[in-house]
């Protein structure tokens, strides 16, 4: 993603906090902590003074509302942090899933006759899930025959569940599983499984180009809403 970004923007500096890709507990707290906290260090021992913080989050739950604020909230003196917008909803991402389907092998001729399971990662808090609702909603809107979210994690229905749901209406005759997270790791792999009885299964959204454009279109709005000279890029990857 930070080729991405260095290819489109070679003008910015990027400042990379390696996270950790799998669900929120205990023990990777301190850990996402500590990893924010080195970057923003480091970004203010080179002389830093503006910084933008982009989290790759696709919804606005928990790590958005409270994990990164708290983490920025101990950032050294001195540092002027403007927090962008999380990434969805957002048409660009509709494109990268898109995307990655037709990496995948489904045919574009086939979208009228194909189910899609939205799979996301899940979350416990309420506004994040009507989002998921929300997104594919609309998205069977633009031609699919039909459109169910599912959810790896705490929420229902599981991506299985989805699938053999979609199976069951009228006109599909091909089921597809859309990945909604941004990175491999344990609950992506949960949905790989879960996705067993589809026709086809697209790849995590990585670093679609639509994604990587949507990340400077965020910077761009919070770097917009702030005055001064143009802010290193601080791309703090979050939990997804």
């Amino acid at each position: 993603m930070a080729a991405e970004i260095i290819a489109s923007s070679p003008e910015l500096g990027i400042g990379l906090g390696q996270l950790l890709e799998n669900g929120r507990n205990a023990s990777s707290m301190p850990m996402i902590f500590m990893a924010i906290l080195l970057v923003l260090e480091r970004l203010a021992a080179e002389g830093v003074r503006d910084v933008v913080a982009l989290p790759l989050l696709l919804t606005r739950a928990f790590h958005a509302k409270a994990d990164i604020p708290a983490a920025l909230r101990q950032a050294p003196a001195g540092l002027r942090i403007r927090t962008a917008a999380v990434l969805g909803p957002s048409p660009l991402l509709i494109a990268a899933l898109e995307q990655r389907l037709y990496e995948a092998g489904l045919d574009p001729a086939d979208k009228s006759s194909t189910g899609v399971v939205l799979a996301s990662a899940g979350s416990s808090d309420p506004e994040a899930i009507a989002v998921i609702a929300d997104i594919a909603r609309e998205w069977r809107h633009t031609g699919w025959c039909a459109v169910r979210p599912a959810f790896a994690s705490a929420s229902l229905p599981r991506t299985e569940d989805a699938v053999r749901a979609l199976r069951a209406e009228p006109g599909v005759r091909k089921v597809a599983v859309a990945p909604y997270v941004l990175a491999p790791g344990f609950l992506p792999d949960r949905i790989a499984r879960g996705a067993a009885g589809a026709d086809v299964l697209a790849e995590v959204l990585g670093a679609a180009p639509p994604v990587a454009r949507l990340l400077m279109r965020r910077y761009d709005e919070a770097h917009l809403s702030g005055t001064g000279r143009t802010a290193p890029l601080a791309r703090i990857p979050a939990l997804a």
